[in-house]
């Protein structure tokens, strides 16, 4: 329950003085309330009771600051975005920049569709420019030019539906309907309620679909796309 409540704080800042001035206004108002009920025993268990928890909030967010931290560059690198000096130091308000990134979503999902599609016949358009160049029997220098004119994936949208595709998931539309919220849950990591809400509004979508889901294969393709775009990709990551 504690370890709960952990993750829940991990976009407040909570420091040894806080907790000390929180613990202290409990322990008060018990005892205006109370008045000498409240015996100097269960006054010593209340201090080390706060104690406990609040000491608690501060590990789990010392503890994986860094995680968090890591998975806020590393999506930022993906997507071809800077990570501010901010951001750097402190990744949980980077992530917790609810508005911003709930506009960026509503963004997403309108352009999700449209982006797949405009990729998936960019690939058949070059797929089939390179076949008849082939069979016209032209020369080198025209294979050539075609080959330069092929688009290489460097968002992470767009790469993810390449490999997909490569990787033989290309009718799997609930992947889709992941991806398209993909940002705003990856952004709102940090952020404990926000990120429970993209999580339930993704669960009522994914609803709709028939039959089986395999999330195992919407992680082999995210891996795979964030390893090719992630150029200090390492074991940090895996985890």
């Amino acid at each position: 329950v504690v370890e709960t409540l952990g993750f829940q704080h991990l976009d407040l800042e909570v420091t040894i003085p806080r907790v000390a001035i929180f613990r202290d206004a409990i322990v008060d108002l018990l005892s205006v309330e109370m008045g000498d009920a409240l015996t100097l025993r269960a006054k010593t268990g209340w201090c080390t009771f706060l104690n406990y928890v609040g000491g608690a909030y501060i590990y789990v967010r010392v503890k994986y600051a860094e995680r968090l931290k890591c998975i806020a560059g590393s999506w930022a690198h993906a997507n071809g975005r800077s990570m501010t000096s901010e951001g750097d130091e402190d990744a949980e308000a980077h992530a917790a920049e609810g508005g911003a990134s709930g506009e960026h979503e509503e963004a997403e999902k309108e352009r999700a569709p449209s982006k797949s599609k405009s990729w998936f016949r960019s690939a058949a358009k070059s797929a089939s420019a390179t076949a008849s160049a082939g069979r016209s029997g032209s020369d080198e220098k025209d294979g050539m030019r075609n080959f330069q004119n092929t688009s290489v994936p460097k968002t992470f949208d767009d790469m993810f539906l390449f490999n997909a595709a490569v990787m033989g998931f290309g009718t799997r539309q609930w992947m889709m309907e992941i991806l398209s919220s993909f940002d705003a849950v990856v952004s709102n990591a940090a952020n404990s309620y926000r990120l429970q809400e993209e999580c339930d509004v993704l669960a009522l979508r994914m609803a709709k679909f028939k039959g089986e889901i395999n999330l195992g294969e919407f992680k082999s393709v995210m891996l795979a796309s964030l390893r090719s775009l992630v150029k200090d990709w390492a074991s940090l990551h895996e985890v």
